[in-house]
């Protein structure tokens, strides 16, 4: 490795990070991204203590970088101070915020549950308020901070019955927008990187789903609705998406905020 990999490396030695949602899928491939350029992680998300217990063991021997889990709702306002404030505790400050927890449901929505609603707009959208109201006066008093919000294509475009979910990514890219413009003057800056279909065991629940509200086999459902909007054919790789959060949190990208950045195989561009 030259001197310049190295660095490329490092390029965010000992800066703090939440992943929310990461124990899994896309937020487990940015959680490992970051570390692997040097960042502090705090692990977020449901499962087995067992196995996230594993996760967080490997990421630690991997690339030699503090990780801890916090177990946070995020859909509990209280359970989201704190994480805020377990994080704080940890590592003094919070430099970079990635907000990626999510759920989804598919239905028409004339019978879409009610409850679905809710429970969907609470973890992809007002967790993201939440979190980010909480952080961001410490990082514009230190003049350093990177918020990623892990939007969609769905900020960008619709699809049939994913009412709810369409409604929190378009919401969360106006969010981004708005923190951008309040915390421009202060070295901070707010993104939402807007992924395609990732085969992400969210995604993987859509498909019986979708099955069943279109009245189609599974098979159908990944070849005529998940890939045929991306004209790649392909699924986006998680390790794809960490990536681009290494850069966006580097500081190659100071001036790059309140964007909506497209990962999607070109869907967006039809």
């Amino acid at each position: 490795m030259t001197k310049d990999e190295e660095r490329l490396d490092k390029t965010l030695s000992d800066r703090a990070a939440i992943v929310t949602g990461s124990t899994s899928g896309i937020g487990l491939a940015i959680a490992r991204a970051l570390a692997g350029s040097g960042a502090n992680v705090v692990l977020n998300g449901f499962g087995d203590l067992k196995e996230i217990e594993k996760i967080r063991n490997s990421i630690l021997n991997e690339f030699g970088t503090a990780v801890i889990y916090v177990p946070a709702d995020m859909a509990q306002p209280t359970d989201i101070v704190r994480l805020i404030e377990t994080t704080e505790e940890t590592f003094g400050r919070i430099d970079i915020l990635v907000n990626n927890a999510g759920v989804q449901h598919v239905a028409a929505i004339e019978t879409f549950p009610v409850e679905k609603w809710d429970q969907i707009l609470a973890i992809n959208l007002s967790s993201a308020f939440h979190t980010i109201r909480r952080v961001i006066a410490g990082m514009k008093s230190r003049g350093f901070g990177r918020i990623i919000n892990v939007a969609s294509a769905h900020a960008l475009v619709a699809s049939p019955f994913k009412s709810a979910y369409v409604a929190a990514k378009h919401g969360i890219l106006g969010l981004t927008k708005t923190v951008a413009l309040e915390a421009a003057a202060h070295g901070v800056t707010c993104n939402a990187i807007c992924p395609g279909y990732v085969l992400t065991p969210l995604v993987e629940r859509q498909i019986p789903e979708t099955a069943k509200a279109r009245g189609i086999s599974e098979e159908e459902v990944v070849r005529d609705v998940l890939l045929a909007a991306q004209p790649t054919a392909k699924f986006v790789l998680p390790e794809e998406v960490g990536a681009m959060a290494v850069f966006l949190c580097s500081d190659a990208a100071a001036s790059i905020t309140g964007i909506a950045l497209p990962m999607d195989g070109g869907w967006t561009a039809q």
